[in-house]
């Protein structure tokens, strides 16, 4: 496709997109600032930036794509949606889906939180958020005044473990509003999933990521708190770097699956943290065996011991295996941490001895 070919082309999107209008107040997305940076590549591919607002509705970016996507000659869609930082208008006192108060200038960061501490996984899927969500939960059974921030954009499901959905409230002045947690098995909640409807998806670049990271921390009224968990997504991005640049990180714990291509993706985020010089409190190994119902035998499904040896080679602790346990699948879905629903099983019993573990690696058990 030719330069001209490539304008002829960008011009058509434009006027297809003008003819969206915004069911609220009648003006086209484009004329309304909705739609940027539109483009047009030699391919045919459309790209253009999205600016959500809190009265959109959630149909809106897609009727967007399929105004862009009839166009003849367009090969494909890419939009970046850029969520907005404020917005005062909907539901009064209510956060809204996809924002988060301003930041207060020179405010006090976490000036009421005694320790913070990551948990955190070199990969998805090896159960990072539901061993962040069960320390939480056992922090506040063992006495602890406990926080837990959810820090996994692309995948905030903490509102679901814990079973609570609620919009969090924003109190405060004009340009002082702060996010009220919300609060469930004893511990305050922050999740991006409280802002966003069910199946908004949160598509947003490093810049976004940081930032919404950082409102989270100077901008919700998290009060005192004994330990504060932050679920971090897996990796060693943007997340990771920023949380460790903007607030003192008492330690991490690292979440890994028995088997090498875990383990060794464990390795590398170890390495990132000891960079920036973040201490590393050990290694939890989870689905570690499983125990048949019928005839006890473990079966080891992702192998055996990794975490273990993992653990010291890097010469950390081992802080403990956590076995496959559908007690485990059955209190993630139903919003109760093992370590509240299931405290006798098998499972239950490996996490509450992790979180004891953490506990003396921070030097804060309490006497009980």
């Amino acid at each position: 496709m030719n330069v001209a070919e490539r304008a002829e082309l960008e011009r058509s999107v434009a006027a297809a997109l003008a003819r969206v209008r915004h069911p609220r107040t009648g003006t086209d997305v484009v004329a309304s600032g909705h739609v940027q940076n539109l483009e047009v590549d030699s391919s045919g591919e459309v790209r253009f930036a999205f600016a959500m607002r809190a009265d959109d509705p959630p149909d809106l970016v897609k009727d967007v794509r399929s105004a862009a996507a009839a166009v003849a000659g367009v090969r494909g869609v890419k939009a970046n949606v850029q969520l907005p930082q404020m917005a005062p208008q909907g539901r009064p006192g209510h956060a809204q889906p996809g924002t988060v108060p301003a930041p207060a200038p020179k405010s006090p960061i976490l000036a009421d939180v005694r320790h913070v501490v990551a948990v955190s996984s070199g990969k998805g899927g090896v159960g990072k958020s539901m061993v962040a969500a069960n320390l939480a939960a056992a922090f506040a059974r063992l006495g602890h005044a406990v926080g837990l921030l959810d820090a996994d954009v692309y995948g905030p499901n903490i509102p679901l473990m814990f079973g609570e959905n609620t919009r969090p409230r924003v109190t405060g002045d004009r340009g002082r509003e702060m996010i009220e947690p919300l609060e469930a098995h004893g511990v305050r909640l922050m999740s991006l999933g409280f802002l966003l409807d069910k199946e908004q998806p949160a598509i947003m670049r490093g810049p976004l990521i940081t930032g919404i990271l950082k409102q989270f921390l100077e901008q919700v009224a998290w009060g005192a708190l004994d330990i504060l968990v932050v679920d971090m997504p897996p990796g060693t991005g943007d997340a990771q770097l920023s949380l460790v640049q903007t607030i003192d990180v008492d330690g991490v714990v690292m979440v890994t699956t028995p088997q090498e291509v875990a383990t060794g993706d464990v390795r590398r985020g170890v390495k990132m943290f000891e960079r920036v010089n973040t201490r590393v409190l050990g290694v939890v190994e989870n689905m570690s065996g499983l125990s048949c119902p019928h005839c006890g035998e473990v079966v080891d499904v992702f192998g055996s011991g990794g975490g273990e040896r993992l653990a010291a080679e890097m010469k950390l602790h081992f802080l403990g295996r956590i076995p496959l346990d559908p007690a485990v699948r059955r209190a993630g879905d139903e919003g109760s941490p093992t370590v509240v629903s299931a405290p006798a099983s098998a499972a239950g019993q490996a996490l509450l001895d992790v979180a004891r573990s953490v506990e003396e690696a921070l030097g804060v058990r309490k006497n009980r």
